[in-house]
């Protein structure tokens, strides 16, 4: 088993080269850029303000559904309107509904 060891060990040695260990292991490939690359704080885009009109949302859906939902979108899109969308058609629909028709099985 001992021999087994070593042939291992020097395996890896034949692998891995010693001088780029050391780089690695002392950081010189994570080094900060040169200082003509950086970018000073002051010089730096002031971050755009996030929209507070809509939110991104993630919901779950049976592919059944998708699959009837991205059916009427590409038939909206045949009759013209091109923006027609997942999202849009959910939202005509929301303001169509009539909470008084909705299974109580839902």
């Amino acid at each position: 088993m001992a021999a087994r060891d070593e042939e291992a060990g020097l395996g890896a040695a034949r692998v891995l080269d010693g001088d780029e260990v050391q780089g690695v292991l002392s950081g010189a490939f994570y080094q900060a850029p040169p200082e003509s690359t950086r970018m000073l704080r002051a010089e730096r885009p002031t971050p755009k303000e996030k929209p507070t009109h809509y939110k991104v949302i993630c919901i779950s859906m049976y592919t059944k559904d998708l699959d009837q939902l991205d059916e009427l979108v590409e038939k909206l899109k045949a009759r013209g309107i091109t923006k027609a969308n997942r999202s849009a058609l959910i939202r005509v629909a929301l303001e169509q509904l009539d909470l008084d028709k909705v299974p109580r099985g839902l």
